[in-house]
């Protein structure tokens, strides 16, 4: 089954963000998942599909790791959709044992809905009731497997409203935080999110 100090953990950034997001993350895990990766997935400003992006994050990972070990995965924000796409679309189901997203539009945000798909298809991805979310929250199916966990905040304006954030299967956290950012740089969420990663 793999544990914390032997399954490699990956770490995806969301929308206008860089690997440097996790900074404060990375300082907090002081090297208790040692076999941590943080790809830079550029988003150009929310044109492309989450689907593009969820093919380069696994393509991403098959080079890294190989096609069969393992992993655990992280997404936060636009991140953890792009995560949840190549698990229940591009068979990462088969090979990831835990699954947080933190901050992530699951289930759409009330701020992208008047974003035209032409112009930006990435955000308009995260509309509620795009055709995206409508395909993974209609057949949750390929989730059954991966031990799965929601972190959200209740006054988050980027998800809007904060409940969006969360997955249809696994348990749900409500952190003490205001805003959306706070949720990947704030102590209490830090703490939170360490123990879950650190936890066998």
């Amino acid at each position: 089954m793999g544990s914390p100090q032997t399954t490699p953990l990956v770490l995806v950034h969301g929308l206008w963000d860089t690997p440097q997001l996790f900074r404060r993350l990375e300082a907090r895990l002081d090297g208790r998942r040692p076999d941590l990766w943080i790809p830079h997935l550029p988003h150009g400003l929310g044109f492309p599909p989450l689907e593009v992006l969820a093919q380069r994050l696994g393509d991403g990972i098959g080079k890294r790791f190989g096609p069969d070990q393992p992993i655990d995965l992280l997404g936060f924000s636009m991140g953890g959709v792009v995560a949840r796409t190549w698990l229940q679309g591009l068979g990462g189901h088969g090979r990831t044992r835990r699954f947080w997203c933190v901050g992530s539009p699951q289930r759409g945000t009330l701020a992208a809905q008047l974003v035209p798909r032409v112009l930006l298809a990435g955000i308009a991805d995260m509309k509620v009731g795009s055709r995206l979310l409508r395909r993974l929250n209609g057949d949750p199916s390929a989730l059954a497997g991966v031990a799965c966990k929601s972190f959200f905040s209740s006054t988050d304006i980027t998800v809007f409203p904060g409940w969006r954030a969360t997955l249809p299967v696994g348990p749900r956290q409500a952190v003490p935080v205001w805003t959306h950012r706070q949720l990947i740089a704030h102590p209490r969420s830090l703490d939170l999110l360490v123990e879950a990663l650190l936890a066998p």
